[in-house]
């Protein structure tokens, strides 16, 4: 039996079986049902086929009834089109019934897996009941008692543990970087982050970790990175974590994982505005996603190398800070004005993404809440995907579609990078008419990984309160489930 951490909660006990669900020990029984079909199995005298027949229970996709049998609780929920039910719906509906068996105080829930459905679905079922179990309450003295799930059994004729396990080890992945988001940055600072890579270390094979502080960074040239550190009095860190799986079982390339992660960010001397600035502490999502999807790779043993760079600072006002109109260096030779120091986040990534290049990455994928633009263009349905190359593009766009996490892309062109051409250095880190801020902070990026395939993901209005019915509020652990299925596609 697995155990999935759900933040500050007991653990929930999760297994697969190919006993009934009335064999099991458990005390509510979901059960869905498509269009056009009938309850599989009934309770007790046909039950559950009444409550349809009643209208009561509904196909309908997400419309729950409950009712009582056989000594035990049923929750049936409609499914809507069978072919239209894959992974996403699965979450859907996962979560829309652990909010009721929450409410019916249920303690054991054994979802019965649809007939032939694939193993997409069944991972859903788990990773949509995890993620809506998770909670944040480690600082309230007092926390809401709304019950809690013990054990989740998922249920089927064959044996569906694989899904079951993977599904697992993605939602655990996902949660593990939502309480790395909710932690406040008095807490999660660059040290703490780094201090969670050496904890992966310790939780699963094959993963090494090398910190570099900011001593070093500046030693390295990083002089884009350095920049944005010098202002806070948290020293920065750049994170590398390399996992190797068993020896003879390497496939693919070796995929670079790049994340931002500015544990608060001010502003720097360009300050934000007061009003919602503590939603700031957000702004080390793409590392905190990062982290734990390597941990996730490390923990399903993916025959891929991975290498993950983390950039880890704060951007804050000081008398050290950097200023509009400095020039700095970045470790590619490349010399960047400082137009707006608001616009921290592609200097982090910059010297970052040029690391990654200088360790022999093959295909690289970043995740960084990198644009307020991304948000008006998108809003939190999508992240922004700009990518150097169609192919890699479209392998990181399918991925993320079969996370549920849907990205749309946006071009590169010269024309944009035209436009942060720089007065009185090689390029400026903003354009300050305003003109397509998120390609133009993409194509920033796309002067520091030279001709490796590249895809940057803008997750500004996708990595927290971005309206998933298994996300809830805070946190959402966004990109984690999509860097695992690239990787395991990469590995296949």
């Amino acid at each position: 039996m697995l155990d999935a951490p759900t933040g500050n909660l007991p653990r929930m006990r999760i297994a697969a079986t190919t006993d009934a669900p009335l064999a099991t020990s458990a005390d509510t029984i979901a059960v869905g049902v498509f269009d056009g079909e009938d309850v599989a199995h009934d309770a007790g005298d046909g039950t559950l086929q009444r409550l349809l027949d009643r209208g009561e229970a509904r196909r309908a996709f997400k419309h729950l009834a409950v009712a009582h049998a056989d000594d035990r609780r049923f929750v049936v929920v409609g499914l809507g089109a069978r072919d239209a039910f894959d992974g996403e719906r699965a979450r859907i509906a996962a979560a829309t019934v652990h909010a009721r068996a929450r409410e019916l105080g249920a303690t054991i829930l054994c979802w019965e897996v649809p007939h032939h459905v694939d193993d997409a679905v069944v991972a859903g079922l788990v990773e949509g009941t995890v993620l809506a179990a998770y909670r944040f309450d480690r600082y309230r003295n007092h926390p809401d008692d709304d019950g809690t799930l013990e054990a989740l059994l998922i249920s089927a004729h064959h044996d569906v543990s694989e899904p079951v396990a993977i599904g697992t080890v993605v939602a655990e992945a996902q949660n593990r970087a939502r309480d790395l988001q909710n932690l406040p940055g008095n807490e999660a600072t660059p040290a703490f982050l780094a201090h969670r890579a050496h904890e992966l270390a310790g939780e699963a094979a094959g993963i090494v970790v090398d910190v570099l502080g900011e001593a070093a960074i500046r030693e390295r040239g990083m002089g884009a990175f350095a920049a944005v550190a010098q202002g806070s009095e948290q020293e920065a860190q750049l994170i590398c974590l390399r996992y190797e799986p068993p020896a003879g079982e390497t496939r693919g390339p070796l995929l670079a994982l790049v994340g931002k992660a500015v544990t608060f960010d001010s502003g720097g001397i360009s300050l934000k505005p007061g009003a919602r600035m503590s939603e700031m502490k957000f702004d080390m999502s793409g590392g905190a996603a990062v982290l734990e999807a390597l941990g996730a790779i490390a923990r399903l043993k993916l025959p891929l190398r991975v290498l993950a760079i983390v950039g880890a600072t704060e951007n804050m006002p000081s008398g050290r800070a950097v200023k509009p109109g400095d020039i700095v260096r970045a470790s590619n030779g490349t010399t960047i004005e400082i137009v707006n120091t608001d616009a921290e986040g592609r200097l982090v990534l910059a010297d970052c993404l040029a690391y990654a290049v200088a360790q022999g990455a093959e295909r690289i994928v970043d995740l960084a809440t990198l644009t307020g633009a991304i948000v008006t263009a998108l809003g939190d349905s999508h992240a922004g995907l700009m990518a150097n190359d169609d192919a890699w593009a479209a392998a990181v766009s399918e991925a993320a579609d079969a996370a549920g996490e849907p990205v749309w892309r946006l071009p590169l062109h010269d024309s944009y990078a035209e436009l942060i051409r720089g007065r009185y250095a090689d390029i400026m880190n903003a354009v300050e008419s305003r003109k397509a801020g998120s390609i133009t902070a993409a194509e920033f990026l796309h002067r520091f990984v030279g001709d490796v395939p590249w895809a940057h993901l803008d997750i500004a209005g996708t990595a927290w309160d971005n309206g998933k019915p298994y996300a809830g509020r805070g946190g959402a652990g966004w990109g984690v489930h999509t860097l695992v299925a690239l990787a395991r596609r990469l590995a296949a």
